[in-house]
């Protein structure tokens, strides 16, 4: 009995650490705050929920019809380089929706890249007339939408492929056209997994900083991160934190809602995998040319411009600590995934051996750090430990303990832990119940301890899975760029922080190369991952 205390106890306190951002938000909204909130409710406020909710709008749009329909081409059809797209498209992943915005401005911006092809091709002229300027919310669309439509594609594509041909027969059976089909079976078939897609899309669309930061649109998140820095109001931050942890939260739900609703498996028995339609001719202009131009918008074009800025000004190699940066990010990456891996197995044996209800109640709430944003997360990790730090100053008479947690390598990875325990947690729980409780009983049986049971026998299980995790893991925090602007220890970059730096001072041509180096290092992630999340066996 006291081993599962222990293992209860220890899990408990785990997924109360998660859970202690919300918590924090939630209290902080009814601290007392200064002039600027009463000012702010009645001027810009409503212009952050605005904004924030048109970007949001037209966003789920883009990504909708830019999921579903390139997903519906490489799933239903074989034409040239169909092979090739089904997993080239997932590549946008790389490319955070910041870095697609130094793109778009340095391709269309007075006399920048647009202008320099259109000189060497027809001559000197006024071009930038005629130049258009995606800039400002149209900008942040585009570049949120081109970053994230993956999210839809992948689900969607999933479900497509695990979608019964029995049912396309049946629309051909009652005289459905190839139009019908799609419209009256498959996409109502795949509507839970099209949801969850875009319950994803609209939570990191909505916490979005980077982006929208870059192209000066007030939203809700550069209203929290303004008012804490801008006008050192840090209750005023959390109210504002407050209203955006309503809207997450109830994507996030939807989320939830939609993955349970969501079958990417079938029963064998009865069923036909899809024989994909061998277009030839004509007929493989329109999902060919699709994909095609759908890749080079969302990764080619801005992997080619930040390798143009890259070559054509080289200085800034010499400006730049690339190795330290390289080691930083590397760093970083290395210690989040392994702790975050091994506490998420940790967590996931605990509730498996104590069968305590209390502890799976608190662990699927605490999952729901994934939902907060990296801006509100950071903010609610300054005041906790800020709130903290004065408890034992004052009571205990304790030196301040704010430095341990706040711009060091520590708070940084128990940032990070908060934010992605729920991708660590929920993949390793999924393979989890794979495993027969009849297993652990017969290895008990045979003298095995609990731990060595763990060690031998569920571990090997789940090793595949976990490379997985952690190489996702490594990729969201390559990317991730609030928690580590605001947490990071002083002087510490990494390709994130670098390229947002460069880009708020104008210098977008230096912001080149980090941003370079950040998508070399994602795209290595998602190769490595690609194979296992488009397998059929997944």
């Amino acid at each position: 009995m006291a081993k599962y205390n222990i293992w209860f106890f220890i899990s408990l306190i785990i997924a109360l650490i998660v859970a202690l951002p919300i918590f924090t938000v939630f209290i902080s909204f009814f601290n007392e705050t200064s002039n600027y909130f009463a000012v702010l409710k009645n001027t810009f406020l409503f212009d952050y929920i605005f904004n924030s909710l048109t970007i949001l709008f037209f966003v789920v749009l883009i990504t909708f019809f830019l999921g579903v329909f390139s997903a519906y081409f490489v799933s239903f059809y074989e034409f040239p380089l169909s092979n090739f797209l089904s997993w080239a498209l997932i590549l946008a992943f790389a490319v955070p929706g910041y870095i697609y915005a130094f793109s778009i401005i340095a391709f269309f911006e007075n006399y920048g890249t647009a202008f320099s092809i259109l000189t060497y091709m027809f001559g000197e002229n006024n071009y930038n007339s005629i130049i258009p300027k995606p800039d400002g919310i149209y900008g942040a669309i585009l570049a949120i939408s081109f970053s994230l439509f993956p999210y839809v594609y992948v689900l969607t594509r999933a479900s497509f492929h695990y979608q019964s041909s029995n049912y396309i027969e049946v629309g051909k059976n009652l005289g459905l056209s190839e139009k019908e089909t799609f419209f009256k079976i498959i996409l109502p078939s795949a509507r839970p997994a099209i949801f969850a897609g875009l319950a994803l899309v609209s939570m990191e669309c909505i916490s979005d900083f980077g982006t929208v930061s870059f192209f000066s649109i007030n939203t809700l998140t550069t209203g929290i991160y303004n008012s804490w820095l801008t006008f050192d109001d840090l209750n005023t931050a959390n109210q504002i934190s407050f209203i955006l942890l309503l809207f997450i939260l109830f994507f996030f739900s939807i989320e939830i809602y939609s993955r349970n609703e969501a079958r990417y498996h079938q029963p064998s028995r009865g069923f036909k995998p899809i024989k994909k339609i061998k277009l030839n001719g004509k007929k493989t202009i329109l999902p060919l040319i699709t994909c095609l131009i759908l890749f080079f918008l969302s990764f080619l074009f801005p992997v080619s411009q930040m390798v143009y800025w890259t070559v054509k000004f080289p200085k800034y190699f010499q400006d730049i600590s690339i190795i330290n940066i390289n080691i930083n990010t590397l760093l970083l990456v290395f210690l989040a995934s392994v702790s975050i891996v091994i506490i998420s197995l940790f967590l996931n044996y605990g509730s498996r051996i104590s069968k305590s209800k209390i502890l799976n109640y608190l662990t699927n709430f605490s999952v729901s750090g994934y939902a907060i944003p990296g801006v509100i997360l950071a903010l609610a990790f300054i005041t906790f430990f800020s709130n903290l730090s004065d408890f034992f100053s004052e009571y205990l008479n304790l030196k301040s303990t704010k430095s341990i947690f706040i711009g060091s390598i520590l708070g940084l990875i128990l940032a990070y832990f908060i934010r992605f325990f729920s991708l660590s947690f929920n993949g390793i729980k999924s393979s989890y119940e794979k495993i027969n409780n009849s297993i652990d009983e017969s290895a008990y049986l045979l003298g095995y301890s609990k731990i060595r049971t763990f060690s031998k026998i569920h571990i090997p299980y789940l090793k595949t899975n976990i490379i997985l995790i952690m190489l996702l893991i490594s990729l969201e925090v390559i990317k991730e760029l609030p928690i580590t602007l605001i947490l990071r220890p002083f002087n510490f970059e990494t390709f994130a922080t670098q390229a947002y730096i460069y880009a708020s001072q104008d210098l977008i041509e230096a912001a080149a190369l980090p941003s370079l180096f950040l998508i070399f290092w994602s795209t290595i992630l998602i190769l490595l991952s690609s194979k296992y999340i488009l397998s059929k066996k997944n």
